[in-house]
């Protein structure tokens, strides 16, 4: 039988159907295409898929999206919906829970921390073996811990969000908000306001990050840091500045070596799910 996983995040969903050795991947635009939308039109194409697992850059619980503050939503209840229409299990976590996930696995660690840095900002923790997951799967949702005001506004509605400067779109905000040329990467705004504000913002969520689960191992990833490698560098050298000096004894800060662990974890949900 065949399996679907996808990775959808504020720019892109990427996803991957198996049959056997088979894998057949796409990648396009999630700001044009609705999750629900997309699986329809891959079951048409694809058959006998017995199994979906989803990496979501957003806040789910229990098979329903709650808010997603970089994507359109076309059904909230997503499980519940595919399930009704073509009695597929359906297993969807947050994109940062599956990152930590598949992070974990590649490090062989039981106590773990992702920090990853895209279109928004994200952490997930795993602690004795456990996703750190809080009352209702929102623990850790660094990029909208308020940080300082800003003339932004969010996607989450608010004006004040670490998001909002170490992010691809907080980026992107400032850029358009200076009049600057709005394609411009981090590495080329070197020594101005923009990058200053996201080094500083940067550091500043993994020190909280850092503080406050107190990793074995600290994974950067995203599309941000892996076009701006000199990010780890400038976290190893200052972050001391900004967490708590016990938590990083014998702390390893590590760059991702996974290609796309969201999507390597959404493969993960099969074994969790029921």
């Amino acid at each position: 039988m065949k399996k679907l996983f996808i990775d959808i995040g504020g720019t892109h969903l990427r996803s991957e159907v198996r049959d056997g050795d088979t894998i057949i991947r796409e990648t396009l635009s999630s700001t044009e295409t609705g999750l629900l939308e997309y699986i329809d039109r891959v079951i048409e194409h694809h058959p006998r898929i017995d199994f979906i697992g989803i990496a979501y850059a957003g806040q789910v619980e229990n098979g329903e999206i709650l808010s997603a503050p970089n994507i359109h939503i076309d059904t909230y209840k997503i499980a519940h919906e595919v399930e009704r229409r073509y009695g597929i299990p359906l297993g969807i976590d947050n994109d940062l829970n599956c990152a930590v996930r598949a992070e974990a696995a590649y490090w062989k660690s039981q106590s773990i921390a992702a920090l990853y840095v895209g279109t928004g900002l994200g952490a997930a923790v795993i602690d004795q073996g456990r996703i750190v997951r809080g009352s209702h799967n929102m623990a850790f949702e660094i990029g909208h811990i308020p940080y300082k005001s800003s003339p932004l506004v969010c996607g989450c509605g608010r004006s004040n969000c670490l998001e909002l400067y170490a992010s691809g779109s907080g980026i992107a905000k400032w850029l358009t908000h200076y009049e600057m040329e709005e394609t411009a990467i981090l590495s080329e705004l070197q020594g101005s306001l923009i990058a200053e504000e996201f080094e500083e913002a940067l550091l500043h969520a993994a020190g909280v990050l850092v503080t406050l689960g107190n990793p074995e191992i600290l994974v950067l990833g995203g599309g941000v840091i892996e076009q701006n490698p000199y990010l780890a560098t400038l976290l190893r050298e200052k972050l001391h500045y900004y967490a708590l000096f016990p938590a990083l004894q014998n702390m390893r800060l590590e760059i991702s070596a996974l290609q796309n662990a969201p999507l390597e974890g959404a493969k993960l949900l099969e074994n969790s799910h029921g």
